[in-house]
């Protein structure tokens, strides 16, 4: 299946019927790896293709998939009978084709990653796996356990073509490594965790993973209760990236037009701290959410969300926009070919409006007099997207005069998410992405902690 494929199958639908058709066409090599003891645990290899075509009839949406190739008159069939049994829609749409100097082209193909997934090809990936697990027990004699340490090699090729003349295809990889330790002492026992992610192999350092994760379980034993307080909260930078998970949904044109987002009607206003941007970007070379186009075949851009505070605007496909009557930000994402596509981010981050709003960690902690250092939370899937109330528990280490005293457990963190981000006073040097979001630690002031 290819662009050839994608076109053919376009002028089916419009010979059968549709008044306007798209295909999206995806085809992978995954190798996923997990390890346990320095054996391998699971080891799963797959090759996936399919295909989908998204017809409109009448303003009326049709659908359907399949992964077999000689399926392509009926899955037209299919979607042009289907879209008799929808709604009329007339925001229904599909995108135009733009000049190919619009598109611009970001490094996500990685040589390296391509050949691993070649047959006979394994081992590298395999001993680069195993060094996860040993490198967290290298580190720190009090890590006992390991829970999933794992490792993620893939290879993408996606086309999209449509009848208005987008004719799209690019190349894609990514690898990821990740891993739970479990530290013990006595009969108190600690979890850490850490990630990374990129589309270049070299890009990813499978030992620090494990030692990250390692120094994470191990600095919170004999963690002990504090006294509750309203206090400084240092969040670390895979906090960071939790918090901001969530304003994404918020930034979505979906959830504002279906009043779900905590920032709908707020455009224009200072919804938080001057000294943040929040940005979308899919031009960054190397980032697991890069990538020429969206899943529309529209061109991704660099867009700044939140300037100074300031909310500019939201992240659209195609539907959402010819709502609103703008053009798509090209946001459009899908799950895979078995799906149509909805908003989202492609890479979101956060970074400092200045140079003087940002310090190395090291710093950070030196300006807190009494606060927490929050390392991992629990619960922040009950923070409500549309209140941006949360109220999640917290583990982390107390500073007080500047200096790290001891662990804490038990802790519980609470407020609006964008009263949190009103309140940040400074950005730490160190950002880093988790899968496509990405954020630096945050010095934030005047947060309610409870013991």
């Amino acid at each position: 299946m290819n662009t050839a494929f994608a076109a053919r199958l376009v002028n089916i639908a419009i010979d059968k019927g549709a008044d306007r058709a798209e295909v999206y066409v995806k085809t992978s090599k995954s190798l996923s790896i997990e390890v346990k003891e320095q054996k391998i645990d699971t080891l799963e290899s797959s090759m996936t293709m399919g295909y989908c075509i998204r017809v409109i009839k009448d303003n009326r949406l049709g659908f359907s998939y399949s992964t077999n190739p000689d399926e392509m008159d009926t899955v037209a069939e299919n979607a042009v009978e289907a879209s008799k049994y929808s709604e009329p829609d007339d925001y229904l749409e599909l995108p135009s084709a733009l000049q190919p100097s619009a598109i611009s082209q970001p490094l996500i193909f990685d040589n390296d990653i391509a050949l691993l997934l070649e047959s006979g090809a394994e081992d590298e990936a395999i001993n680069r796996t195993l060094l996860i697990e040993s490198s967290a027990f290298n580190e720190d004699n009090r890590i006992k356990k390991i829970r999933k340490a794992s490792g993620i090699f893939s290879t993408n090729n996606t086309y999209i073509v449509n009848s208005h003349g987008i004719n799209a295809h690019y190349q894609s990889t990514g690898c990821s490594a990740q891993l739970i330790a479990i530290a013990e002492e006595g009969s108190e026992s600690q979890l850490g965790w850490d990630y990374q992610g990129s589309r270049f192999l070299k890009d990813v350092s499978f030992e620090e993973v494990g030692r990250t994760a390692a120094r994470r379980a191990a600095q919170l034993l004999g963690a002990r209760k504090i006294n509750s307080i309203k206090g400084f909260v240092l969040l670390d930078n895979s906090v960071s990236t939790e918090f901001l998970g969530i304003l994404s949904s918020a930034l979505s044109s979906e959830s504002v037009q279906k009043k779900k987002s905590m920032l709908a009607g707020k455009k224009g206003d200072v919804v938080m701290s001057n000294r943040l941007n929040i940005i979308d970007s899919g031009l960054l070379d190397k980032k697991l959410g890069s990538k020429p186009v969206d899943d529309e075949g529209v061109p991704t851009s660099h867009k700044i969300l939140i300037g100074k505070g300031i909310l500019n605007g939201y992240l659209y496909d195609t539907y959402t926009a010819k709502k609103d009557g703008i053009a798509s930000t090209g946001n459009a994402v899908r799950g895979g070919f078995t799906g149509l596509p909805t908003v989202g981010p492609t890479n979101l981050y956060i970074e400092p409006t200045s140079a003087e709003y940002t310090k190395r960690f090291e710093n950070l902690v030196k300006n807190i007099n009494r606060g927490l250092y929050v390392i991992e939370t629990m619960g922040m899937h009950t923070a409500n997207p549309i209140s941006g109330e949360f109220s999640v528990g917290a583990s982390g280490l107390w500073i007080e005069d500047g200096e790290i005293k001891h662990p804490v457990k038990e802790a519980v963190i609470s407020g609006n998410i964008l009263d949190l981000f009103k309140k940040v006073v400074m950005v730490g040097d160190d950002l880093r992405f988790y899968g496509n979001i990405g954020a630096s630690s945050l010095l934030i002031e005047e947060i309610d902690i409870s013991g």
